[in-house]
């Protein structure tokens, strides 16, 4: 087969809408259950890519959750201690495998974007993976292959139409890549710059030291920009990433973005927020964004008289904006990339709030001096690649 036809584009008003193989070439993908979309598509291939190369990295089972064409999250198959399974919702299901720890990492770091996500998987889907996909919102799943139980659990889902993508993992594409806007042909060759630890051995600051795990979170975080809508920056902690900043005109915004994101995943880890009672029967969805209410500057919303009541069994205690940051001030030893250089050192002071130690940027600003101070004013060590990792 060299083409599937699409119900629509982007958009209902566009059709038709098909993805085909040039020279009659075979799709290198099977669609095992349900009818993939345009975007599904463009998510699926993104995050194959994504998770393949996580996996050639860091030589760990990877997951991606994929939103519109960036991840909301990316993730190594790393255990999960107690206060990670609690937060993610997957303390209720025994033992997990290391895949299935990469995806409840990727998809727990910021569960409103990853709502609907399409999931990227490096290796055969198991059972323990699937019964994790099977009470999550998701679109769909791309992996090069599925256990007979976990594609039976996964076909379940959905009145049996969710998308289940199989995927050729020998498949190489084309050196050359094209696409259309306009009517006009655009032609590049596609990016396949590795990337490993060589990229990371020019550090220019005071501090050179980088130990190995903060290595592997920095190609983390490059390998997820590499196919993030640019502008895009993201912080990594522990295998995983934690705060995704993408398709920001602005670098600080997009550190802004992401240090937030960063900020709330590990505010989720708080005894505070641990010992919130829920309701029985409350959606996940509803327990997350009641979360993220209750962290924001807006937590008062959540608490009001006759609100609470809906969400939780007591009331919570107000978490104030003091003990937040005395709980942020705990978060340590991030690693950050970005995937062209820092202009200014405001990056680097936002950055810092969010317990970032550990830096991979390509350098090349007139004002890289400024940045390497503030990097030293606060003992950061920062490697300067070389290479830029726009992607659109």
């Amino acid at each position: 087969m060299n083409e599937f036809a699409l119900k629509y584009g982007c958009n209902p008003n566009q059709k038709p809408s098909r993805i085909l193989m040039k020279d009659e070439k075979d799709l290198p993908i099977t669609v095992l259950s349900g009818r993939p979309g345009y975007i599904n598509f463009l998510d699926a291939f993104n995050g194959w890519q994504l998770v393949k190369e996580l996996k050639e990295a860091a030589g760990l089972p990877a997951a991606a959750s994929f939103k519109h064409v960036s991840p909301a999250g990316a993730a190594v198959g790393l255990p999960l201690d107690e206060v990670l399974k609690k937060i993610y919702w997957v303390d209720d299901m025994g033992e997990l495998s290391p895949l299935a720890c990469a995806y409840a990492r990727a998809r727990g770091a910021d569960r409103m974007s990853s709502f609907g996500d399409f999931i990227a998987l490096s290796d055969v889907c198991d059972v323990s993976t699937a019964k994790i996909i099977k009470r999550e919102v998701s679109d769909g799943v791309i992996a090069p292959g599925y256990e007979p139980e976990a594609l039976a659990i996964l076909k379940e889902k959905k009145n049996g139409n969710y998308n289940v993508i199989q995927i050729d993992p020998a498949y190489a594409p084309e050196p050359i890549e094209r696409k259309q806007v306009f009517g006009i042909v655009f032609e590049q060759g596609r990016n396949d710059l590795a990337i490993n630890r060589q990229l990371l051995s020019n550090v220019v600051t005071a501090n050179k030291e980088i130990p190995d795990p903060a290595k592997i979170d920095l190609m983390i975080s490059l390998i997820t920009l590499k196919y993030t809508q640019s502008n895009s920056v993201c912080y990594v902690k522990g295998g995983q990433a934690i705060g995704i900043g993408a398709g920001q005109q602005s670098r600080v915004h997009c550190t802004r973005l992401a240090g937030q994101k960063a900020d709330n995943w590990f505010l989720r880890q708080a005894p505070q927020v641990l010992n919130l009672s829920f309701v029985d029967g409350i959606k996940r969805a509803d327990r997350d964004n009641a979360i993220d209410v209750y962290i924001g500057e807006e937590h008062m919303d959540v608490l009001a008289d006759g609100a609470w009541e809906k969400i939780f069994k007591e009331k919570p205690p107000v978490f104030t904006r003091e003990e937040k940051r005395a709980w942020l001030d705990r978060m340590e030893d991030v690693a950050l990339g970005s995937d062209a250089f820092f202009p200014f050192g405001d990056n680097i002071e936002r950055a810092h709030k969010s317990g970032v130690k550990y830096i991979a940027q390509p350098g090349g600003s007139v004002r890289d001096d400024q940045v390497i101070e503030t990097c030293d004013k606060y003992g950061m060590a920062m490697a300067f690649t070389g290479i830029r990792l726009f992607h659109h």
